[in-house]
This record gives C-alpha cells, structure tokens and sequence, in this order.
C-alpha cells in the first residue's frame, strides 16, 4: 500500500461448531496493513490477534496470507490456492487501499470482494470484510463511493463487517504520532488499536470457550 489512505460492525452469521470438533482456523487476506509492512516481526495488529486467541483460550489456527502491495484482483487470483490449502473455517479480507491509489474501477473493486466473499462462503468460511477509507482529496463522492463498497458486499453477502480497520488512528487526535514516516502506514503503537476494532466482530464469529 502506497499513498495517503486511512484502512477501514454489522451483519455476521451466528457461529457454528467446527467439523469434527476441531478448532478454528482463521486465514487473514490483506495488504500491508496486515502483512506488518515497516514493522518488526510479531508487532502487526494480526500477530497480535493470534497472541489475544490464546491469551482468552481460545483454540485457533491464524494463517496471515496478507501482502504488501496487493489489490483486490490479486487477492481474488490467489484466494482459491488459499482455501484449498487452508481450508479455513474463517476468513478475514482486508483489501481495496491499492485499488484506490492505483485508480482502478469502483464497480470491479466491489465485484471482486463479492466474489471472494461468496467463494469463501461456499467453501464454508465465515467472512469478516474489513473496510478502508480514503482521505478527503480523493473527492467527497469518490470518498462516499469507495467507503459504501465494503458495507454493500457486507450486506449482500451478510458477511461481517468492521467499517473502518484505523478508527480512532487515522482519526484520531494523535493521529500524528501513530503513522511511519511515510505517513501511510500505522506504527507498531497503532497496532493495538487496530486489533481493538477488529476484535469485537471477530470474536462473534468465533465458537463460545
């Protein structure tokens, strides 16, 4: 992910019981935001998600399949490897920030996360959309547009949804401090409150202890 965009709860599914017993597994496919770009290893918002599971108990397999970089069409092309391969019981998408930067239509950023949503779905995944903004210069009914995306293909699909992954960070009052030099990607101070938005949605999802 490059340039100026701030990453961005809803419908969910009830939670079932794992086949045969087993325990979740949770495939997080996303960008930089994820893929822990300009940090040490171990201090992204999705380690510390794995490190929160067994902190509360709770049994679960996380595979970050996030790269940096990545838009929605890359992350379509890969998503059937990954759920072969993972067989997930659980799927995070945090993708569409590169797709704004590069320009790329609005109507196949949305086509491609509701392709992927139902792929997962049908492939008995419950989905979890985790949606970015764009800052203002982009145009306030650009901005609109690309924003309402996530909370569409959340409410076609009733996937879950977390309307905005840098709440409280992008706009935030120490929204300053919480960005690398680049200021574009969060700190590793932000990451916790990256998780704090995630969080609550997520654990829904998730069977009880």
């Amino acid at each position: 992910m490059a340039g100026a965009l701030a990453g961005s709860a809803g419908h969910w599914r009830v939670a079932r019981a794992q086949p045969g017993g087993g325990k979740p597994v949770i495939l997080v496919v996303g960008d930089s935001l994820s893929a822990e770009y300009g940090l040490k290893r171990g201090e992204g918002w999705v380690p510390l998600m794995e490190k929160r599971l067994a902190e509360q108990k709770i049994a679960a397999t996380v595979i970050n399949a996030s790269i940096s970089g990545d838009t929605t069409a890359g992350g379509r092309a890969r998503l059937a490897g990954l759920l072969a391969q993972h067989k997930p019981t659980h799927v995070v998408l945090e993708l569409g920030a590169n797709d704004a930067l590069r320009g790329l239509s609005l109507a196949g950023t949305e086509d491609n996360l509701m392709q992927m949503t139902k792929a997962a779905q049908a492939a008995g995944a419950q989905v979890l959309i985790v949606g970015i903004q764009v800052p203002p210069n982009y145009g306030s009914d650009y901005t609109r547009r690309f924003e309402a995306i996530f909370g569409k293909v959340a409410g076609a699909t009733k996937a879950a949804l977390v309307p905005f992954l840098l709440k409280g960070i992008a706009d935030g009052a120490d929204a300053a401090t919480l960005f690398q030099r680049d200021r574009i990607h969060p700190t590793a101070a932000a990451q916790p409150r990256m998780l704090d938005n995630v969080w609550p949605t997520l654990r829904k999802l998730l069977p009880a202890k």
